[in-house]
């Protein structure tokens, strides 16, 4: 059986803060999550609350564009 478009994708999620930091190239730091959503019940970007090692505390982590 073939199928039509998948429902599920996966997704990139990166940390706000980092971004906003605005640390230098050479050493740049995001944390960068992987994780997969359902395109047809969440059809907006993605975000969710996770720990980001080079902040050291739980922050709002945003789905990103491949």
């Amino acid at each position: 059986m073939a199928k039509g478009k998948d429902a599920r994708v996966t997704v990139i999620l990166e940390c706000i803060n980092c971004l906003r930091n605005g640390l230098n190239k050479e050493s740049r730091r995001i944390s960068r999550y992987i994780t997969q959503k359902n395109r047809h019940n969440t059809p907006s970007r993605l975000e969710l609350r996770k720990f980001c090692p080079y902040c050291s505390k739980h922050t709002i982590h945003r789905e990103i564009k491949k």
